[in-house]
């Protein structure tokens, strides 16, 4: 047995939110090449690059419009995927971010921050999580097993500066996680797993202002982090791939309700 075949994915069918994003996508292909059949789920950004992708690799993939804030229209998304492969064993929500306009600044503070733009960042994070789980999770119940995993992030242990809106969502979807995970097993069967990876800061096209400038220097954001991360680096979504394997295949069967941080023990440092 090599080391693909030892995670039991090979034919199982993984449908991930928000998978043309950089971290979803290095997961898509990881799953891919793993033997899985990847359905990702997009709004608006193209997925013709992860597409190719999935092409050169082998990896059997399915790009289907799915807006996670439209239950009608995830329940659509998921018809789609069966239609496709029959079956859907793996769910990866995905699907999330901050705005500019739910950010505090000195030009933007606090009690100034916009209720149109918090609800947004809100939204997108926990109830889009929250609307998927109901559609993809019905299946599973109905079918008495499958894995969901969820997308946190440090921000739910320890809310960062500026980003009152996406640390608040994050820090639901933790509780949602446990919540659901114990639902699941109560209610339908031992066999539906719900757990969450909480990221760490990772050097992301989405956040890489934040950490350096255009000439490659640390930010002070960036500086101040990287004083708090005692592996002294930035991660990169590669890094996060050990662990999703291991929540979605049947190696970490006993293993739900967990949230996991990979975020080179910045979680562990008190900073003395």
């Amino acid at each position: 047995m090599n080391e693909k075949e030892g995670y039991g994915l090979s034919g199982k069918v993984a449908f991930i939110t928000g998978g043309t994003g950089g971290i979803c996508s290095e997961i898509a292909q990881t799953l891919g090449e793993h033997g899985a059949k990847v359905a990702i789920g997009m709004h608006r950004k193209p997925a013709d690059e992860v597409m190719e992708e999935f092409r050169k690799k082998g990896i059997e993939g399915l790009v289907v419009k799915a807006d996670v804030l439209d239950k009608k229209g995830l329940e659509k998304s998921a018809n789609q995927v069966l239609d496709a492969f029959g079956r859907i064993d793996i769910l990866i929500n995905g699907a999330g971010g901050n705005k500019p306009e739910a950010t505090t600044s000195r030009g933007l503070p606090f009690f100034d921050l916009p209720e149109d733009a918090v609800r947004c960042v809100f939204e997108l994070n926990f109830l889009g999580t929250f609307l998927a789980s109901q559609v993809f999770g019905k299946l599973m119940a109905d079918r008495k097993e499958g894995v969901i995993l969820n997308i946190s992030s440090m921000n739910a242990f320890c809310p960062l500066t500026n980003i009152p809106a996406y640390s608040a969502a994050k820090a639901a979807i933790n509780n949602f996680t446990q919540w659901l995970a114990v639902h699941m097993c109560q209610n339908y069967s031992e066999k539906i797993r719900v757990n969450a990876i909480a990221p760490g800061f990772l050097l992301t096209e989405q956040n890489r202002y934040l950490l350096r400038d255009k000439r490659g220097k640390l930010t002070q954001r960036g500086e101040r982090i990287l004083e708090h991360t005692p592996m002294g680096r930035f991660g990169e979504p590669k890094d996060l791939i050990g662990a999703v394997l291991w929540l979605v295949s049947p190696l970490s069967a006993y293993v739900t309700g967990t949230v996991i941080p990979i975020d080179g023990g910045f979680s562990a440092y008190s900073g003395v």
